[in-house]
């Protein structure tokens, strides 16, 4: 099967890199330059390493909008992100330009600058979505010198983290749930709509059925927007209504307000847990100032695409105690290769010859085995340092567990404690807040806001309390946060099987909103009244939904942004069911508790 033909975003867009770099087969041969705009720099890294592209006939990888960030052979190669050094071009008339730039006005400027006075033999221009014919028309009207060979739209205006998990990398987006700031509302709004746009087009699939959260004004407009796009545009038209042979095609817009708690807590799994503590962007992590880290390992990258790091990819899921292990036996088993490969033991000239051949492997399996040691070193200090394993328990027990009277003692108590730090006190109290904020006495929430600036909460920091109510207290948010929209008989289940796992759990019990939104999508059991219908064009919506054939491709937006924990259950989900229902979780963002509540200020 074509990859492009795949709901996987990663070998979605890498196939077309690969299409972009060789000029999509268009007179794009021989040595090249690609220039690329912030946004595409970070989608290219995400897929291809620098010495993937370098190898392919790439002399020099530049920004267009900022034209003395340059890398090219002279740089650092064999990493695994882009990165760009101060560079004269000089030369460079005889080569062609490949460009792959988004679709906007001001890098259509930046085009018609560069072509004013072309440095370059040749323009071939990949767009990273729809390009407006306004703006194609400017174009041509620019190109007086007829440089321009080929013009196409290849949709990858999206960051593809992982095969399942699909980025915008769009910042404040919790801005679009308010009526302030309409202006910027605006331009975050239509990076959603364009960015969805993409998703739907890269992965070739026409929903058969678009549903949205019916708490979120956001999800309502984007679900009949997109509605809208699809039926006004043959580009939307490959495929009618089925999603390809493989079953039903379902669009779900989902909005972050209807579950407020999810990125609030602390992680226990790899990637989500390396995000949380370290911050994990563009795939790279940033290790300066970390204790015993050697400059090298500074800035390392975590990426899940093929070739870049397979230990990486096959335990980015794994959980604090496994992944202890698997780390273990990663560094037995380079002690040992390296141990058959000492100077004792090469003996003859074909031992050496196997050494050599050997030597880039080992070399590269060496920087892996010191990237996740150092890694997983920095993390095991950070939850004692911050005693993370008592702060996470509290805080599981807070997101799933009815006994104000018990967490409030608890609550205070960590507040007074000078082993707890001040982000972990701030976030234990939206945490109650969230949970208790109708429930008598009426005054426990100020009595807790007064202990936080007690326990060294900085008074700006204690207002996130109130703005977090606002953003998606109860008469905000959809019903299904802590269960209410779930039967006694389910809640007792899942109380009993919680009781049976016993401790081994208690830092997992915690089970996203998301979860339970899917598992009545794959039962038929989604309702209308929460989750309504884009219905007849025309923005019209309907509650009616019995009639709707089970989806087997599922597409679920996020506006707000989505977190690694979801990702991890729905990696796991996709797992279980493979075969008979996949699910692609796409979003504005993906959040840790960090950037959650630095959007929250904004609001």
């Amino acid at each position: 099967m074509d990859p492009t033909d795949q709901l996987n975003g990663i070998e979605s867009i890498r196939t077309y890199i690969e299409r972009i770099i060789t000029g999509d087969n268009r007179a794009a041969h021989g040595m090249k330059v690609l220039l690329l705009d912030s946004t595409t720099t970070q989608i290219v890294s995400c897929v291809s390493s620098q010495s993937e592209i370098l190898n392919r006939q790439v002399y020099l990888v530049c920004r267009l909008d900022d034209p003395t960030s340059q890398h090219g052979p002279s740089g650092r190669q064999g990493g695994h992100s882009l990165e760009f050094k101060e560079e004269n071009l000089g030369h460079t008339s005889h080569m062609k330009a490949v460009c792959f730039l988004r679709p906007t006005q001001a890098n259509i400027g930046l085009l018609i600058q560069e072509l004013s006075l072309p440095r370059f033999s040749e323009y071939h221009l990949f767009f990273s979505g729809i390009l407006p014919p306004s703006l194609l028309n400017l174009l041509a009207e620019s190109d007086e010198k007829e440089r321009v060979k080929q013009v196409q739209e290849f949709f990858a205006d999206f960051l593809p983290i992982n095969e399942d998990l699909w980025s915008l990398n769009c910042r404040n987006t919790l801005l679009m749930d308010t009526q302030e700031r309409p202006h910027q509302q605006t331009t975050i709004y239509q990076r959603n709509l364009t960015g969805l746009q993409s998703m739907l087009l890269a992965m070739k699939r026409r929903p058969y059925a678009i549903r949205y959260q019916r708490s979120s004004r956001v999800a309502k407009k984007l679900a009949t927007d997109i509605d809208e796009c699809i039926s006004n545009d043959d580009i939307f038209h490959f495929r009618r209504g089925t999603g390809g042979s493989t079953g039903n095609f379902l669009l779900l817009i989902l909005d972050r307000m209807d579950d407020p708690v999810t990125p609030l807590l602390s992680q226990w799994t790899y990637q989500a847990m390396v995000h949380e503590l370290l911050g994990l962007n563009n795939n790279r992590v940033i290790l300066r100032g970390a204790p015993n880290v050697s400059k090298d390992l500074e800035e390392v990258v975590l990426s899940s695409a093929p070739g870049h790091d397979a230990f990486f990819a096959a335990h980015r899921n794994s959980n604090f105690g496994e992944l202890g292990e698997a780390i273990q036996k990663l560094l037995q088993d380079y002690q040992a290769q390296s141990k058959e490969h000492q100077a004792s033991n090469l003996r003859t000239i074909e031992d050496m010859q196997s050494f050599m051949d050997k030597y880039p492997e080992l070399r590269s399996q060496s920087h892996t085995v010191s990237k996740h040691v150092a890694i997983m070193g920095e993390l095991a200090r950070l939850v004692e340092v911050c005693s993370l394993m008592d702060v996470s328990a509290f805080e599981q027990d807070l997101a799933c567990n009815e006994d104000q009277s018990g967490h409030l003692r608890e609550l205070m108590s960590k507040l007074e404690s000078p082993s707890i730090k001040i982000p972990d006190k701030l976030r234990l109290g939206m945490l109650y807040a969230l949970r208790y904020e109708n429930a008598a006495p009426n005054n426990a929430i100020s009595a807790v806001k007064e202990a936080m600036k007690r326990g060294g909460v900085p008074p700006s920091n204690v207002a996130l309390v109130d703005a977090i109510l606002k953003y998606a207290g109860s008469s905000i948010r959809g019903p299904g946060l802590y269960g209410t929209n779930k039967d006694t008989a389910s809640k007792m289940i899942k109380s009993f099987m919680t009781s049976v796992q016993g401790v081994s759990n208690v830092y997992s019990q915690h089970s996203p909103v998301l979860m339970d939104t899917i598992e009545a999508v794959t039962k038929g059991k989604l309702k209308g009244e929460t989750h309504p219908l884009v219905s007849g064009g025309a923005g019209r919506t309907t509650s009616f939904v019995e009639n709707l054939p089970l989806p087997q491709e599922v597409l679920i937006f996020m506006v707000g942004g989505m977190t690694y924990e979801e990702s991890t259950k729905i990696n796991e989900f996709n797992q279980v069911n493979a075969g008979r229902i996949r699910v692609v979780l796409g979003g504005s963002t993906v959040h840790n508790s960090t950037s959650f509540l630095e959007e929250l200020k904004h609001i």
